[in-house]
């Protein structure tokens, strides 16, 4: 896989939670999709001591843990990878990753909980540890218990210290040419960092980022950090997946991923070629950036170079 040039360096390590309170570049994530709610314990166990082996010697600010949902109310098409419901990030994090000595950012798809719940589980959190993503309902049909406003407003009102993060979708944004203004309105709300969607489109996601920096000069309020999401493909099968998910792939390199004899090495270039390109628009923009690292498909090779991928942004 092609060298590049380490993107950011960490020298005297600072809390997450602090990074991004003090609108920090370069912050580097890793994320987990936690095992399936049908996982015995002993298996979980395995499970999580394999992750923390395959991350112990990297050097990233925060764990982030997905919170899965059912989303086929927002395609019809058929899902390429089965939807199979899995454990509760918040359980997996306490029961079964006690060894891990470092910050995560704890996805709730808000709609599954309800306001005791949601209560309940802020109440718990030390914001020097947690940060929380909130996601909303995957489409306007979807039955849910609790709207993201209203989570939202408990957080401010449990445990308002906790860092809360929102989604941004550069995808939503070639579509609409509005999702700076939810940005914006989801800071204002609270959020004070985000974290996107897989980027394969960068003209996408820097039309995104353009749009968000000039309208907070218009708003009158600083740029929070966006924290873009990259996802290596070992397979067009894992391609076919990001795409169902709503991640848009150009066509010039759709062609390179499926004519390629290693699609893998490919994807594992093109997203140091995106961070590279990103964080020096970012920086030129003056809003403060990083990037969060995730496989969407379980396959060792795929979850390896996941992890090579984020040893690559960062120095050990």
């Amino acid at each position: 896989m092609a060298g590049v040039s380490v993107l950011f360096t960490r020298g005297d390590r600072v809390g997450l939670a602090e990074q991004i309170a003090a609108r920090d570049d370069g912050v580097l994530l890793f994320s987990l999709t936690p095992p399936r709610s049908s996982t015995i314990p002993d298996e979980a166990r395995r499970i999580a001591d394999v992750t923390l082996g395959r991350l112990k010697n990297l050097d990233i600010d925060g764990l982030v843990l997905y919170d899965i949902d059912d989303e086929s109310d927002r395609n019809p098409a058929q899902r390429p990878f089965p939807y199979l419901p899995t454990m509760d990030p918040a359980v997996f994090l306490d029961e079964y990753l006690g060894q891990w000595d470092r910050p995560a950012v704890v996805y709730r798809c808000v709609g599954k909980y309800d306001e005791q719940e949601m209560e309940r589980w802020l109440a718990r959190q030390d914001p020097g540890n947690v940060l929380s993503v909130f996601v909303g309902a995957s489409s306007s049909e979807k039955d849910r218990a609790l709207e993201l406003p209203t989570a939202q407003k408990l957080r401010a009102e449990v445990n308002p210290k906790l860092q809360l993060g929102g989604v941004a979708i550069p995808e939503r944004h070639s579509r609409t040419g509005a999702e700076h203004q939810r940005m914006i309105a989801k800071q204002q709300a609270g959020v004070s960092f985000f974290v996107t969607q897989v980027v394969y489109d960068v003209s996408a996601a820097k039309s995104m980022l353009s749009d968000y920096f000039y309208g907070c000069a218009e708003t009158g309020i600083e740029p929070v950090p966006v924290i873009f999401t990259l996802s290596v493909c070992g397979s067009m099968k894992t391609v076919e997946f990001l795409e169902w998910l709503g991640v848009d792939v150009p066509r010039w390199l759709h062609n390179d991923l499926s004519h390629a004899d290693d699609p893998l090495t490919v994807s594992f270039d093109q997203c140091l070629a995106t961070a590279e390109n990103l964080s020096d628009f970012a920086r030129r923009l003056g809003t403060p950036s990083g990037f969060n690292v995730e496989s969407v498909s379980n396959r060792r090779r795929e979850i390896e170079a996941s992890v090579d991928l984020a040893a690559r942004l960062r120095s050990a």
